[in-house]
C-alpha cells in the first residue's frame, strides 16, 4: 500500500532535524579532523626536523674539521630561505619547510665562519605526501560518516514524523465528525515496546475520541428518546385541542401544540441525521423551478432571481427542506427584502437584517443556541446543514458587506 505523502509541517520538521544533524556532524568531523591533522603533522614535522638537525650537526662537525661536507649540505646554498639565512648569520640554528625545485624540502641551517650560513637540505616529499593522504582520508571518512548519520537520522525522524502525521490525520477525521477514527499506535498495546512521547499523544487522542464518542452517542440517544416519548402525548394533546370551543385561548393552545409538534419532529430529524441513517433518493432537478416551489410553499414574499438556471443531481425532498429552512430563517431572524438567487448549481438566500453572529460563521449553527434572537430553537439551520451534508452539498454562511446575512448552498451537477 502506498504511504501518504507527509504534510508540509512534518516536512519542515524533518528538514530542520536533517540540518541540525548535518551541522553537528560537520562540526564534530571538523573538530576531529583538525585534531588528527594537527597531531600527525606535528609528529611528522618533528621527526623531519630532528633528522635535519642531526644532519646539520654532522655537517657542522665536518666543516669544523675541514672534511668534505656530506651530500645535501653546503655554505649559503641556493634556495635557502632568506629568513633562515638571516637566523644562521645571527649565530642561531633553525629549520623551515619550503618548496625547492618543485619539491617539498626541509631546511636546517646554522652559523659558519665569516657570517655565512651552513645549511642542510632534506627531502620532505614523503612526509608531505603522508600528511596530504591523511587529510584526504579525513575528508572522505568525514563525508561518509556525515552521509551515514544523515541517512540514519532521516530514517529515525521520518518514522516519528509519519506517526505524527497519522495522529494528525486521525485528529482531523474526528474534527470532521468521524468519531470511529482511532490512531491505534502499536506501541500503546505491545508491552514489549516502551511507549514514547508520540505513543502517549496517540493514546491520549484515542482516549479523548472514545470519551467524546460516548458522550455524543448518549446525547443522541437522549434526544431521540425524548422526541419519541413526546410524540404520543403530543398527538393526544393535539386531538384534545381540536375539540376545544373556538376562541382566543383555543388558538393560543393550538399554536403552542403545533410548535411543540414541530420541535419534536425537528428533534427526530436531527437524531436521524446524527445517527447517519439517512438515505438519498437522487434524481435530476431543475433548480429554478424547485426554488419557486419552495418559496410558494413557504407563503412568504421572498423574491426569486435566476441568474443562470441549472440541473442538479439531488434528493428533491431534502433540498426543499434545506431551502425552506433557509428562507424561514431569513424571514424569522432577518429583515426584508429576502432574495433567493439561483446562479448555476449555487443557491443563495439573503436577507437585509443584522447578519449572522460571529460564532455561527466560525463554527456553524449550534442547536438551541439563538444568540441575538428571541424566537426559535436554533434547529432550522442545524437541520439545513445536516441535510446538505447528506446531499453531498456545501452550505456556508457569510455576511454581506452592505448588511444582511447570506447562506449559500453549493450543489452537484449531474454526471
Amino acid at each position: 500500500m502506498r504511504r501518504p505523502a507527509l504534510p508540509q509541517w512534518t516536512g519542515a520538521l524533518a528538514a530542520k532535524a536533517a540540518v541540525f544533524i548535518a551541522v553537528m556532524c560537520c562540526a564534530l568531523a571538523a573538530l576531529l579532523g583538525v585534531l588528527v591533522h594537527t597531531s600527525v603533522t606535528n609528529q611528522t614535522v618533528g621527526q623531519a626536523r630532528a633528522e635535519a638537525l642531526a644532519q646539520l650537526t654532522d655537517a657542522t662537525q665536518a666543516y669544523q674539521s675541514g672534511d668534505m661536507l656530506p651530500p645535501g649540505a653546503g655554505l649559503d646554498p641556493a634556495g635557502l630561505p632568506e629568513s633562515l639565512r638571516t637566523l644562521a648569520a645571527g649565530g642561531q640554528r633553525g629549520t623551515m619547510v619550503t618548496r625547492h625545485h618543485g619539491q617539498p624540502t626541509m631546511w636546517a641551517a646554522g652559523p659558519a665562519t665569516g657570517g655565512r650560513a651552513l645549511a642542510v637540505e632534506v627531502d620532505y616529499a614523503q612526509q608531505a605526501n603522508t600528511i596530504a593522504g591523511l587529510d584526504t582520508s579525513i575528508l572522505w571518512s568525514s563525508g561518509l560518516a556525515i552521509t551515514a548519520t544523515l541517512a540514519v537520522g532521516a530514517f529515525a525522524v521520518t518514522r516519528v514524523t509519519r506517526r505524527l502525521h497519522g495522529t494528525a490525520q486521525v485528529a482531523r477525521r474526528i474534527s470532521a465528525g468521524d468519531l470511529d477514527a482511532r490512531v491505534n499506535d502499536p506501541r500503546t498495546k505491545d508491552p514489549a515496546h516502551r511507549p514514547d512521547e508520540v505513543a502517549a499523544v496517540a493514546a491520549a487522542l484515542d482516549s479523548m475520541a472514545s470519551s467524546l464518542q460516548g458522550k455524543l452517542q448518549s446525547e443522541q440517544r437522549f434526544t431521540a428518546d425524548v422526541a419519541h416519548e413526546l410524540r404520543t402525548p403530543l398527538t393526544g394533546l393535539h386531538a384534545a385541542a381540536e375539540l376545544l370551543p373556538p376562541g382566543r385561548p383555543t388558538e393560543l393552545v393550538r399554536d403552542r401544540v403545533a410548535a411543540l409538534r414541530t420541535l419534536t419532529e425537528d428533534l427526530l430529524e436531527i437524531s436521524r441525521l446524527d445517527a447517519g441513517r439517512e438515505r438519498l433518493e437522487t434524481d435530476a432537478e431543475e433548480l429554478a423551478a424547485l426554488a419557486r416551489r419552495v418559496v410558494r410553499a413557504s407563503g412568504t414574499d421572498t423574491e426569486v432571481r435566476v441568474v443562470t438556471d441549472a440541473w442538479v443531481e439531488t434528493d428533491r425532498r431534502r433540498l426543499e427542506r434545506v431551502l425552506g429552512n433557509l428562507v424561514a430563517n431569513a424571514h424569522r431572524h432577518g429583515r426584508p427584502p429576502v432574495v433567493l438567487t439561483v446562479d448555476g448549481p449555487v443557491v443563495a438566500v439573503r436577507d437585509h437584517g443584522d447578519g449572522f453572529p460571529d460564532y455561527l460563521m466560525a463554527h456553524g449553527p449550534q442547536r438551541f443556541r439563538t444568540e441575538g434572537v428571541t424566537t426559535g430553537h436554533g434547529l432550522g439551520l442545524t437541520i439545513a446543514v445536516g441535510q446538505a451534508e447528506v446531499l453531498g452539498a456545501l452550505l456556508d454562511f457569510t455576511n454581506a458587506t452592505t448588511g444582511g446575512a447570506i447562506a449559500r448552498l453549493h450543489l452537484r451537477r449531474p454526471h
